[in-house]
């Protein structure tokens, strides 16, 4: 019933080490778009910190325009909005260190496992974070 003589001891490991390799470049490449996708949700959460701040910002500004009255707060919605996109931009731009030193450490400990893409998402948060800080900018120069 066997189609041919067994393989040998050498062929087995080579085969083995085939089968490994393959693996390990998978397990790698899914660990790498997993990163991605944690990057991604932090984009999100970020974005949506920096608009809700702004958003803040320029609903009560628009309101305060038929007030006559100058009343007193706590904390003005500039500040709470100023406090919600700083939030957005400090946690977007730890998210981006994050990923950068695990992708290194990717590249590094998994040389042979390349060539490593240029990731969408690190463009993108980069980006976003720099929208974040013109948004602070904006909201912290205006009265």
């Amino acid at each position: 019933m066997s189609s041919g003589p067994a393989p040998s001891s050498n062929e087995l490991a080579a085969t083995r080490t085939k089968l490994a390799d393959s693996r390990t470049h998978l397990a790698v490449t899914r660990t790498m778009v997993a990163l991605d996708r944690t990057l991604m949700a932090w984009v999100r959460t970020s974005t949506s910190l920096i608009s809700f701040g702004f958003t803040i910002y320029k609903f009560f500004q628009y309101l305060r325009q038929g007030e006559k009255t100058n009343v007193e707060h706590l904390l003005s919605p500039r500040e709470v909005g100023l406090v919600m996109i700083s939030l957005g931009v400090v946690a977007l731009f730890m998210a981006t260190l994050d990923y950068r030193n695990q992708m290194q450490k990717m590249r590094a400990d998994y040389r042979d496992y390349g060539p490593f893409h240029v990731s969408i998402a690190g463009t993108l948060a980069a980006l976003m974070c720099g929208l974040g800080v013109i948004g602070f900018v904006l909201v912290f120069l205006r009265q």
